[in-house]
C-alpha cells in the first residue's frame, strides 16, 4: 500500500463511490504499481472515468475526458512510435511547454526520459487508460494501412476508349518505384477516405505543400515535401491525366479515373504554372458515394427552411418556366438542383440533364455528360434533349449566349428548366443574362425565380459553447452593438470530432427572388439595378447577409464564418 493509494481511496470515499469496507479490502490486496487500479476495475467497484478523475485529483493534475482528446497527432515532430512507447497523447504546445495526457502520472522516470528526448518541459493531464489506448490503436492501424498502400498500390487506372472503359495496370505508368511516387498514390487514397472534394498541390520556394479541401476549407494533408521531388509529383499526375509532360509554361486541364476497392472514381485535374513551378488541383468526384447520399436528399436537408423552403418547392412544381440558381464555384448550386429534382422525380415525367461532368447519378433521370472533344457542347446537347420529349430539363451551367437562348426558349415552350449561372447575387444574374444577348422580353417571361446561395460551416455539436462577442466584432458585422451586447452567441472551442476547427459539416444561406409583374416591368424598362433591389426588398425579399445573420442568431454558425463568405448589406431607407 502506498500513500497515493490511500489518498485516491479517500477521494473516492468522499465522493460516495466506495465504502470503508471496500477500501480496507482493496488496500490489503494492493501490491505493486497499478494494482489498486486493476483491483477497483476488476471488482467493478468504480467506473474507469471516475477512477481516472480521482487519480488526477490525487496528483493535483487536470482530468481530460475521452471526447476532448485529440484523435490524431497535432504536433508533427512527435512520432507515433514515441507516443506508443511512452503511452501518451500530445495535446498542445505553448510557450515552449508541451501538454500531454497520460494514464499513469506516477511514472516519473518515463516522464523525465520524455522531457529529455523532446527537449521540452512537460505538463501533465490525466486520461483513462482505455481512452489513450484506443487512440494509439487507431494511429497504429492508420500507419499500417498507409504502409500497405505505399508498399502495394492497389488502384487501377480506367481509360475511356471507343470500345468502352479499359483498365490499365498502373505498374506500366509508374516506372520509377520511388517513395515520392508512392506518396502521391497514398495522398489520393487518403483524400478519398476523408471525403475531400479537392487535393491542392502548391509549390513554394523550397518545398511542396499538399492540402485537402474538406467542408470547403483547406487543411494540410501531410508534412511539406522537399522541392527536389516537385517534378516527380507533377509528372505522375500528368501521366495519369494524359497531359504533356514537356509543357510547363501554359495551363493544362485533364481528367482520369481510378478504380479503388472496386469503386470507380473520377478525378479532374488542372495544372497551372506559378513563379515557383507548376501547381496542381485535383477535383474528386466520388459518384457512387454521392449517389447514396443523394438518394435521400431533400431541400430542407440542405438548410432551407420556413418561407424560403415553401417558395422554392412551389417553383419546382410549376409546369414550365425557369428556376435559376446562382453563386460562386463550390457554393452548392448543383446540389440544390439535384435536391429539387429528387423531390419532384416521378414515373409520369421525363427528366433529362446535361452536365459537365455528371457529378451525381440519379435513378430514373436521363443524364448526358458534355464532351467537347467529341463536339457535344451544352448548346448541341440541349438541342438534342428537346427532341427527346422531356418534361423537365436541367442544364448544368449557362456559359454562353447560345446555351442561354436555347434554355430560355425551352422554358417558353412548355418545359420546366433548372439551371445555374455564375453571379454574386440574384440582381447580378439579370445583368449577366442580358449581357449574354438574351432578349429581355423572353428572359423575363421565361424566368420564374432566382436563388442565390452560399455554404457556411456549422458549429461542431461536440464542442459547442456559449460566448459573448466583443463590441468591435458586432459593429464590424453590421449588428447593433447595443441590442446584441448581452446576446448569447455560440462557437466551437475545437475538439477531436472537428479536427480542432470548431466546425463540422455545412449548411446553406440563401436569397430568393420571385419575379413579380412590377419587377418584370422594371427589367424591361432597363431601370437601375439599385431600384430593382429596393423594390425586391419592399416585396419582402430576404437578402443573403440577412439569411446568414439569422443562422448565427439561431446558433447554427458563427459571425466569423459568415463574415468569411458574405459582407454587410447596404442600409435601405
Amino acid at each position: 500500500m502506498s500513500i497515493m493509494d490511500q489518498k485516491i481511496c479517500d477521494i473516492l470515499f468522499n465522493k460516495g463511490l466506495i465504502t470503508e469496507g471496500q477500501i480496507d479490502t482493496v488496500l490489503s490486496r494492493a501490491r505493486g504499481q497499478n494494482s489498486l487500479e486493476k483491483l477497483l476495475l476488476e471488482e467493478q467497484i468504480v467506473g474507469e472515468e471516475e477512477l481516472t478523475k480521482a487519480v488526477a485529483e490525487g496528483f493535483g493534475l487536470g482530468y481530460i475526458d475521452p471526447s476532448s482528446l485529440p484523435q490524431k497527432p497535432l504536433i508533427s515532430e512527435i512520432s507515433p512510435e514515441l507516443m506508443h512507447k511512452y503511452a501518451f497523447i500530445p495535446i498542445k504546445k505553448e510557450n515552449g511547454k508541451l501538454l500531454i495526457a497520460v494514464h499513469n502520472p506516477s511514472d516519473i522516470v518515463k516522464i523525465d526520459e520524455l522531457e529529455s528526448l523532446l527537449n521540452s518541459k512537460i505538463d501533465l493531464m490525466v486520461a483513462s487508460r482505455s481512452a489513450i489506448e484506443n487512440i494509439l490503436k487507431r494511429l497504429r492501424e492508420g500507419e499500417e494501412l498507409l504502409h500497405e498502400i505505399s508498399e502495394e498500390f492497389r488502384f487501377q487506372l480506367v481509360r475511356e476508349t471507343e470500345a468502352g472503359d479499359e483498365v490499365i495496370s498502373l505498374e506500366k505508368l509508374r516506372g520509377d518505384e520511388s517513395p515520392i511516387v508512392r506518396l502521391v498514390d497514398s495522398a489520393i487514397y487518403n483524400a478519398v477516405e476523408k471525403r475531400a472534394s479537392d487535393i491542392h498541390i502548391e509549390t513554394t520556394t523550397n518545398e511542396v505543400i499538399v492540402k485537402y479541401r474538406i467542408d470547403g476549407v483547406l487543411y494540410p494533408a501531410m508534412e511539406p515535401i522537399q522541392k527536389k521531388y516537385h517534378s516527380s509529383i507533377i509528372s505522375r499526375i500528368k501521366i495519369m491525366s494524359e497531359l504533356d509532360i514537356a509543357e510547363k509554361r501554359v495551363p493544362q486541364d485533364g481528367r482520369f479515373k481510378l478504380k479503388i476497392n472496386g469503386k470507380t472514381i473520377d478525378f479532374r485535374v488542372s495544372i497551372m504554372p506559378s513563379i515557383f513551378g507548376e501547381d496542381a488541383v485535383i477535383r474528386i468526384l466520388d459518384k457512387e458515394h454521392l449517389s447514396k447520399e443523394f438518394a435521400k436528399l431533400s431541400l430542407d436537408g440542405l438548410g432551407f427552411e420556413g418561407d424560403l423552403l415553401a417558395k422554392i418547392r412551389r417553383n419546382t412544381k410549376k409546369p414550365y418556366g425557369m428556376l435559376l440558381v446562382t453563386g460562386p464555384t463550390g457554393s452548392g448550386k448543383t446540389t440544390t438542383l439535384y435536391a429539387a429534382i429528387t423531390e419532384i422525380n416521378n414515373e409520369e415525367d421525363k427528366i433529362i440533364t446535361i452536365e459537365d461532368p455528371v457529378e451525381y447519378q440519379l435513378q430514373g433521370v436521363v443524364q448526358v455528360p458534355v464532351n467537347e472533344k467529341k463536339g457535344l457542347t451544352f448548346a448541341r446537347g440541349l438541342r438534342s434533349i428537346l427532341r427527346h420529349d422531356p418534361d423537365k430539363i436541367m442544364v448544368g451551367e449557362m456559359r454562353d449566349s447560345e446555351t442561354a437562348q436555347i434554355a430560355v426558349q425551352s422554358a417558353l415552350t412548355g418545359h420546366l428548366v433548372f439551371t445555374t449561372v455564375h453571379a454574386n447575387n440574384v440582381i447580378d444574374v439579370i445583368g449577366r443574362l442580358l449581357n449574354m444577348g438574351v432578349e429581355p422580353y423572353n428572359f423575363v417571361s421565361a424566368l420564374n425565380c432566382i436563388l442565390a446561395q452560399r455554404l457556411v460551416r456549422n458549429i461542431c455539436h461536440a464542442c459547442k459553447e456559449s460566448v459573448k462577442l466583443p463590441r468591435q466584432l458586432l459593429e464590424e458585422s453590421g449588428l447593433d452593438a447595443e441590442k446584441y451586447e448581452n446576446h448569447i452567441f455560440f462557437e466551437g472551442r475545437g475538439c477531436s470530432e472537428c479536427n480542432n476547427t470548431g466546425y463540422h459539416g455545412r449548411t446553406t444561406i440563401a436569397e430568393f427572388l420571385e419575379l413579380s409583374d412590377a419587377i418584370r416591368e422594371m427589367i424591361l424598362e432597363k431601370r437601375p439595378f439599385a431600384d430593382i433591389k429596393k423594390r425586391a426588398k419592399e416585396e419582402g425579399m430576404v437578402f443573403l447577409r440577412e439569411s446568414a445573420i439569422e443562422k448565427v442568431l439561431k446558433g447554427i454558425t458563427t459571425l466569423k464564418e459568415i463574415n468569411r463568405v458574405t459582407f454587410v448589406e447596404a442600409k435601405w431607407t
